[in-house]
Formats: structure tokens, sequence, C-alpha cells
């Protein structure tokens, strides 16, 4: 192990203990510890109300229905929390919509919307980056595409292939792409249909959201403690500063 992990492995297992002292309030993030380590949670965001389709027995027919697919955000809740955070209503809904989903398809993970937001802003501006902006149905007017993926500036190296380049174009090297910045082979894995539309698309804000939200639950993670969610940004972007970025900005969005 290097310097630099054991120094980090010694900083989260400080955050873990103090964590099992104070409970769940030991999560709320100082601005001095902020500095020192970014192996905390977001505070606690309140949770988005939802109106839901009436949920009919399993043996009972159910006729195709138009989008949405029976659960929305309700608008009361999007009108206000969009004008407390500056979040466009088509970004928070897809944040809030793949909160409520995971809660009930993974309930021990405890991934807010406002950590996908908080990726989701520093992304891709919430889908806005390069002057483009979110349809009504969660689509980019535009490709948003991130730099080639060719070793330099720092980044990974990452041939294109075939089904990649449909993505972003380039046939020599990938790039991240869509308002979640998913690298394609990363898509592959993990692409969902969050809009149940039939179709995973990473240029769409409602499955690149739960996509974003299933990827950081993996391996049984808990957000809602420091060391699962340091974990999880960290698996995002493997870098201490882009962790720290998400929790400040996700506690942004949290009022006062």
């Amino acid at each position: 192990m290097s310097d630099q992990a054991a120094r980090r492995e010694r900083r989260i297992s400080a955050l873990i203990a103090l964590t099992a002292v104070c409970g769940v309030a030991a999560l709320i993030v100082s601005a001095a510890l902020l500095a020192k380590s970014p192996s905390s949670a977001p505070r606690a965001q309140p949770t988005p109300t939802t109106t839901m389709a009436p949920v009919k027995p399993v043996s009972e027919p159910v006729a195709p229905q138009p989008e949405p697919s029976g659960e929305r955000i309700a608008a009361s809740w999007l009108t206000t929390t969009s004008r407390q955070t500056g979040i466009g209503t088509v970004a928070l809904e897809a944040y809030a919509l793949a909160s409520v989903r995971l809660e009930r398809e993974q309930p021990k993970c405890h991934v807010g919307w406002t950590t996908l937001a908080g990726i989701g802003a520093i992304e891709s501006g919430h889908g806005t980056n390069g002057g483009t902006r979110l349809r009504a149905d969660g689509t980019t007017t535009r490709p948003i595409v991130g730099p080639a993926l060719d070793g330099s500036a720092g980044t990974a190296r990452i041939p294109s292939d075939e089904q990649s380049e449909r993505w972003h174009g380039d046939t020599e090297w990938d790039h991240a792409v869509g308002p979640m910045q998913f690298i394609p082979s990363t898509w592959r894995t993990w692409g969902s249909d969050g809009n149940h539309d039939g179709t995973a698309d990473p240029n769409n804000i409602i499955d690149a959201a739960y996509a974003a939200g299933r990827y950081l639950c993996a391996s049984g993670r808990d957000l809602q403690t420091g060391e699962g969610w340091t974990q999880a940004i960290f698996s995002y972007n493997h870098s201490e500063d882009y962790v720290r970025s998400v929790v400040a900005r996700a506690n942004s969005y949290i009022k006062p």
C-alpha cells in the first residue's frame, strides 16, 4: 500500500470511529473536516413527495400505459425545490425519481437525490454544458461529449470501438457521454431504462441518473455512512478532489 493510500485509509478509519460515537449526526460535514478528508456523506435530505399509480394485482391484465409509467414526482415538490436549488425541474425530477426507485429496489443503499444532483452538477451542469438543454422527456438538445480519453491531461487511455463510437463519433478514442458522463464501456454494464421507454440512453438524464444511482449502490454499499458514500463517489471518479466537490455541491442543495 502506498503512503497516500495508507493516509487515506487512516482518514477513513478515523471517520468511521467518529460515526460510531456520534451516530448519524457525525455525517454532517464541517468545513474543517471537509478540508482534511472527503470521507463524509451529505447531510440528510428531504424525501421528495411522489404521486403513485394504483398497484394492480399481478394476475390482472394491465393495458399498456403512456408515459409516465405510473410514477412521477409531485409538482409542488419540484417547483419548491427547483426554486430553492436552481436545478431545472427536468433534471431535478430525474434525480428524485432515481432516488425514490432505488429506495424501493435497494433499501439498504440510501442514495439521496442530492448526491445524484451533486454529480450531475459537476459532470454537466445538470445537462446544460456547452449550450445544450434538457427537453421535457429528459434528452439533451445536443450530445454532451467529454474529452478524448487518450491518456493526455491525466485522463485514462481507452480506445474506441464500434459500440462506443455510436455514442460520440470518435473512431480512435473513447469519450464520456451524456449528462452524467458515462464512459461507454461502463454504460454497457450499468445502462438503465429509467423512463421505461424500452431504451437505455446515456443522453437521457432520466436513464442516466437511474444508472448512476445503481452504479453507486454496487457491492451493497450503504451511502448513509461516510465510508460507503466516499467509496461510491470515488468509484465514479477516482479523485479525492472530486469526492470533496460532490459532497460540497450535494450539501449546498439542502435547505438550511
